[in-house]
């Protein structure tokens, strides 16, 4: 397998520094007292500071709980979650945008929710779709938009919440093969240099070896650590690679694996 090229990506910090996101045997289950129904089992995981990691498994596996729990929407039944940074910023699949706002002024409101003063909004939020490639596109509404073009907004969005992670939840599952292949090369390249942490849930398996230094299997009902990878391939990667798809058939079995282990039992 390829090593990485170190001078293109930020790669995860060094040992030194406290990890960017950790979970210490976290459990999650629903459904009242005395007949919950488990999602996640003990899972103990640590997000390196700049370091980019895919969720990845089956539907229902408890890969968007997980999130949910990390963004500190819900309460793990068990076990501790710590986020060093402060709060982690949350993408989801489905863009979420004001539609009676202009794509700045959604950028904008996260601003002000942020805490920043009036007049640093807008240089902000231009700058932020600046950086999605959307430069001109603040005064445009959401119904102007193409979806490629929302889910830029959105991660600007993201962006502006100014936190130290950032969890994205299938957010590219609704856009057609091209658009998404175009924001793969757009995500890689805003989390080179932004040098934030990235938790990425999918169910696409190639999608994760494209994107993902480490890609980390949750097993079916409930949810619980399967198997990791360590992606040693060099950024930029494109989906049809050799090796990304040589990678993506290992890690396919193993899904299929646990998926076929669920259903027996």
């Amino acid at each position: 397998m390829a090593s990485v090229v170190t001078d293109q990506l930020p790669g995860p910090a060094l040992a030194t520094e406290p990890p960017a996101v950790t979970l210490d045997h976290v459990s999650k289950s629903f459904g009242r007292p005395g007949a919950e129904h488990p999602v996640l089992d003990d899972i103990t995981l640590s997000v390196a500071p700049g370091e980019f990691v895919c969720l990845l498994g089956a539907s229902g596996c408890g890969k968007s709980t997980l999130l949910n729990l990390v963004a500190g929407l819900d309460r793990p039944s068990s076990g501790t979650i710590e986020v060093p940074g402060g709060r982690a910023a949350l993408m989801f699949q489905e863009h979420a945008l004001f539609p009676w706002l202009t794509a700045g002024q959604n950028i904008e409101l996260a601003l002000r929710l942020r805490g920043l003063p009036r007049a640093e909004r807008r240089p902000e939020a231009e700058r932020l779709l600046e950086l999605v490639r959307l430069g001109g596109a603040h005064r445009k509404r959401v119904h102007e938009l193409s979806g490629g073009m929302r889910q830029r907004v959105a991660l600007a969005r993201a962006l502006a919440q100014d936190a130290k992670v950032l969890l994205m939840d299938e957010p590219f599952a609704a856009l057609d093969a091209i658009t998404r292949d175009v924001l793969h090369e757009e995500l890689t390249r805003i989390w080179a240099e932004t040098a934030v942490s990235v938790v990425f849930v999918t169910h696409n398996v190639r999608e994760a070896v494209r994107l993902a230094q480490r890609v980390v299997l949750l097993s079916s009902r409930p949810g619980r650590i399967a198997r990791e990878w360590r992606i040693d391939l060099p950024q930029p990667r494109r989906i049809e690679d050799a090796a990304v798809a040589d990678l993506s058939v290992e890690i396919t079995d193993q899904l299929r694996g646990e998926i076929r282990r669920h259903v027996q039992h």
